[in-house]
This record gives structure tokens, C-alpha cells and sequence, in this order.
């Protein structure tokens, strides 16, 4: 990159490091959008483990009342880390599925900026490291929000945590331009944008949240930072700060800042999830995708009003009540755009000649999982019941439940579904059908478990409670709510050892086993180094299954 800045020849090579294994270009820098896809992916999967490590520490404690082995500060502490582990883990996952497919349905050779691309990886690395490193400093013990004066005022372990997260930050900020440049400039001839795979669109709209929100992060845990270092008054009440009324700090001004991208962060997430559900839906069920143009719309519907209602979250803060009513509406207004989704999906579904296998499984549980996360949207959008259940764990359960149907359920059916493309052998489908029977109905027990607790009075970040709380049976329930975390952990390895095993032994998948109508099916398996042969020329629908005609095709001489 210095080489390449100050003007030097640096010309890309594609292709692993000349007399080095093939596996080592996975730890350096490349270029190809294929091997760095898969880097984010391998990079999310590991901080994967760690989060959920993290989240059973905590949750062994829970399982019985009564302080057992972890100090105060300390489940503080993991409670923190497990939030933004995770988060970056899904950030790191949607930036692997979009590197490596987005060019591939685009039938372009690789994104519109390979080193930048190459780049926003590298962020991704320290970023984590210094995440994880915090901990070992004093860690960050106000949980993931990072509320002042609480993360103004606490250990040294915060400053690690802030360069962490502007590092995540800038990454998701240049991968978001490249994308967006690649969808809107690298298309191939005849594909409008109406006829592009609807995954893409997911990634658009994705993309678009990205940019123009990821700053408000990093701006407030700069304040926070700039706090610290220099005692300016941000958000003390106690010092001079930028409050216009009263002169001095104001705390809620911080969380004005945070949720404004934290609640179009869930869209971050969720969006390519669902993106993932609408791509695969037509190939199980060999129909096309029922109302495809109001899917595309639909994700862009709801990266709009994402930036609408970050208010909700703040609604026992203490903020003008006059303001709470358009926040609520804005809220319920994000159901709309989501239920055309589902009643998309419906309609795909609806008289099609569905097959079973076990990315279908997982995006059939996604859409189950991610109706309940929906439905008790509402509850906490509402503001007379989000106000007796705010900071309770139903939020808890909420918040999971739409990030396991949004992200996680669809993300594992990407893995499966991609596997043999990456790999050019079969994943073992018993194997993947025993993960979705342990990992569904285990699921199913955490997050309806969570949400009852939450009604019964147990409050989130709290290491201790009451076990005569919901008539003496919480303490059963947290039990369970454990015992099925430590389930859906061994489901995740049990995937793993899927996929080691079956990419040395697996069954040779050949070059579409899906018979999957997308570009990326069209081309041998594994892809090789440069993924097309010649361009593409689309000539059809991408989802007309049932169709004679081809979507696309590659250019002979007379389409130049």
C-alpha cells in the first residue's frame, strides 16, 4: 500500500505466493475477493467462538442464584465483551458473504477496488485484537452501550475498546463504497438493476446504512474519548460541555449519537440475512421469487426508516415526552416493508416442489425464529409496555431471536448452500440435518426462555437474582436457558468439524448441484483463480425457474 501511495508500480497478482502452499495466501494480504471473503468469514467464525465462550461463562454463572465463581466486575465485564464480539462477528460474516458473492452474481472478476478491499480487511484484525486485549487492562464494565458517565469515568480498558471499534468502524466504512461502486458500475451487459440476484440488493441497501451511518458511532466514542483525555464535558453533567440550555454535559446526548447507528446497525445485520432467505427460497422450492421487485424496494424501505426511530431505545431516559409518540409510530411503521418479505416468502413457498436439504432447513428456522424477533418488536416499540420491560431480559430475548433469524439461521444456510461451490465437495447432509435439529429447537428454549424471565422481573447485567421471582420456577428457567446455550454451541462445532471433514473426503459436488439459475452456478468448482472465462451477457430472469431460458450466458464475439 506505501509502495502503491507514493506512485510505485504495484501490480495485482492473483494467485497464491510463488513456491508456498495454497493456504498460505489465507494470512496475508491478497486481492482477490474470493480469498478475502473468505478471510472475513474464517476471521467471523473465530470471533464466533470466542463471543459464545464468553456468553456460556456468563450464562453458567446464571444457571443458579447465588453468586458461584465469577466476581461482579468480571460479569461485567464479559457481559460487554460478548456484545461487541458478536457484533463484530456478524459484521465480519456479512463482509465475507458480500466479498465473495456480490462480484460473483455480478459476474465481474473482482470488486471495483481490490486494494481498498484488501484494506478494510486488515482493519478488521487489530480492531479485534484490541477488543479482546482490553480485557486484560481493566476491561469496559458499563456493557456494550458504553454509556457515560459510567465509560467517561472507568478503566483504562476503554480506550482499547474505542480504537477497536474505530477500527471495525473504518473497515465497514470502505467496504461499504466498494460495494456499493461495484454493484452500481460493474454490472454486466443486459443486467439492470432489476435483474440483478436480490442478495445484491440486500447488500445495496446494506451497504447504504453503512456509509452514511457508521460515523455516528465513531464520532460519539471519540467525544467519550476526547472526555477522558482532555476532561472535556461531553456528557457530564458535572462539567462544561456542549448543552446549549444549561452550559454543562448532557448524558442523553450521548445516546442520541449511539442509537442514531445502533438501531440502523440492526438492519446492518439483518438486511443481507434476509437478502440470503429470498436467494435461496426459489431454489428449493423451484419457483420464482414472488414479488421480486417489492423485495428489492422493501430493503430499501427499510434502511430509510431505520434512521427514523432510533428513539425507541430511549424511551425511560428521560427525553421530552412529546417525542416519544413519533418515535413509536415510526417503529411500527418498520413492520410494513417487513412483512412484505414474509408474505413474499409465502407466496414463493406457496404450491412449490420444495426439497429439504439442510440450507433449507436453516432458512425455513430463519423465518420462524425471525417472526417471533418481529412480533415482539412491537411490545418494546409501544411505549406504556416498553416502559415496565425496558432494560429487562425480554429485551434480551428480542434482540437475540431477531439476530438469530436475521443473521445467524441464514447465514449457516449460506455456508452450507456455498460450501460446494468453495470447496467443489458436498458437506455431509446428516451431519448438517443433526446441527439444525439441536441448534432450532435449543434456540427456541433460549430466547422464549429469555423473554419470560424478563416478564417474571430479572433484569439484564445483573450477575445475581431473585429465585423466588415468577413463583419460584426462574431458577428452573435460567437452568434450561443454559443447558440450551451449551447446545447450540455444540451445534456450531459440530458444523465445523462438517466442514473440515468434508472439504478433504466430501463427495465431489460438481459445478451447480443446486441447479441454481444464479452466475456463480455457471462456472466450474471449485472457482478458478480468474472466476470467468469471458463475460456475461444476461439474457433472462434470475429466478424463472421452470423456465427453458437461460439468465445468463456467456458473450461469444458478436456480444462484445
Amino acid at each position: 500500500w506505501a509502495s502503491w501511495m507514493k506512485g510505485e508500480e504495484t501490480p495485482i497478482h492473483h494467485g497464491p505466493p510463488e513456491g508456498k502452499p495454497a493456504w498460505t495466501r489465507y494470512f496475508g494480504v491478497d486481492y482477490n475477493h474470493k480469498v478475502i471473503g473468505i478471510q472475513y468469514t474464517i476471521w467471523g467464525m473465530f470471533l464466533l467462538l470466542v463471543g459464545g465462550t464468553v456468553a456460556l461463562i456468563f450464562r453458567t454463572e446464571l444457571a443458579e442464584s447465588g453468586r458461584q465463581f465469577l466476581s461482579l466486575e468480571l460479569y461485567n465485564n464479559f457481559i460487554g465483551m460478548h456484545g461487541f464480539i458478536m457484533i463484530f462477528s456478524i459484521l465480519l460474516g456479512i463482509g465475507g458473504m458480500a466479498n465473495y458473492l456480490v462480484p460473483l452474481m455480478l459476474g465481474a472478476e473482482d470488486m471495483a477496488f481490490p486494494r481498498l478491499n484488501a484494506l478494510g480487511f486488515w482493519f478488521n484484525v487489530p480492531g479485534s485484537f484490541l477488543l479482546l486485549a482490553s480485557l486484560f487492562i481493566g476491561g469496559w464494565d458499563a456493557g456494550w452501550t458504553a454509556y457515560p458517565p459510567l465509560s467517561a469515568r472507568g478503566p483504562i480498558g476503554y480506550q482499547l475498546f474505542f480504537l477497536g471499534v474505530f477500527a471495525v468502524g473504518l473497515s465497514s466504512i470502505v467496504g461499504s463504497l466498494n460495494l456499493l461502486v461495484t454493484i452500481l458500475r460493474m454490472r454486466p451487459k443486459g443486467m439492470s438493476l432489476f435483474k440483478m440476484p436480490i442478495f445484491c440488493w440486500a447488500v445495496f441497501a446494506t451497504s447504504l446504512i453503512q456509509l452514511t451511518a457508521t460515523q455516528l458511532i465513531g464520532l460519539s466514542f471519540l467525544m467519550v474519548s476526547t472526555q477522558r483525555a482532555l476532561g472535556l464535558g461531553f456528557f457530564d453533567p458535572g462539567l462544561p460541555g456542549a448543552t446549549l440550555m444549561t452550559g454543562l454535559g448532557d448524558p442523553i446526548l450521548f445516546q442520541h449519537l449511539f442509537w442514531f447507528y445502533s438501531h440502523p446497525a440492526v438492519y446492518i445485520f439483518v438486511l443481507p440475512g434476509l437478502g440470503i432467505i429470498s436467494e435461496l427460497l426459489p431454489v428449493f422450492s423451484r419457483k420464482p421469487l414472488f414479488g421480486y421487485k417489492w423485495i428489492a424496494l422493501s430493503s430499501l424501505a427499510i434502511a430509510i426508516t431505520g434512521f427514523l426511530v432510533w428513539g425507541h431505545h430511549m424511551f425511560a431516559s428521560g427525553y421530552n415526552d412529546i417525542l416519544r409518540y413519533p418515535f413509536m409510530y415510526a417503529t411500527l411503521l418498520v413492520a410494513v416493508p417487513t412483512g412484505v418479505k414474509f408474505f413474499s416468502w409465502l407466496g414463493t413457498i406457496w404450491g412449490g416442489k420444495l426439497s429439504f436439504e439442510t440450507p433449507m432447513l436453516f432458512v425455513l428456522g430463519a423465518i420462524s425464529v425471525f417472526l417471533i424477533g418481529g412480533l415482539s418488536g412491537p411490545i418494546l416499540a409501544t411505549v406504556p409496555s416498553d416502559l415496565p420491560l425496558h432494560d429487562s431480559y425480554f429485551v434480551v430475548g428480542h434482540f437475540h431471536a431477531t439476530m438469530f433469524g436475521g443473521f445467524v439461521f441464514p447465514f449457516f444456510a449460506a455456508l452450507y448452500f456455498w460450501f460446494p461451490k468453495v470447496t467443489g465437495r458436498m458437506y455431509n447432509e446428516t451431519l448438517g440435518k443433526i446441527h439444525f435439529a439441536l441448534m432450532t429447537p435449543a434456540f427456541w428454549v433460549q430466547t422464549l426462555g429469555q423473554m419470560g424471565v424478563g416478564v417474571m422481573g430479572m433484569r439484564r447485567r445483573i450477575a445475581d437474582y431473585d429465585p423466588t421471582l415468577g413463583g419460584g420456577s426462574i431458577e428452573a428457567w435460567h437452568l434450561a436457558i443454559t443447558i440450551a446455550g451449551f447446545l447450540i454451541g455444540f451445534g456450531v462445532l459440530l458444523m465445523i468439524w462438517n466442514f473440515f471433514q468434508s472439504a478433504e473426503v466430501g463427495v465431489v459436488a460438481g459445478s451447480n448441484p443446486w441447479r441454481s439459475r444464479s452466475p456463480e452456478w455457471q462456472i466450474p468448482s471449485p472457482i478458478p483463480e480468474h472466476s470467468f472465462a469471458s463475460p456475461l451477457v444476461v439474457h433472462g430472469e434470475p429466478y424463472d425457474y421452470g423456465l427453458p431460458e437461460p439468465y445468463v450466458a456467456f458473450a461469444g464475439a458478436g456480444d462484445d
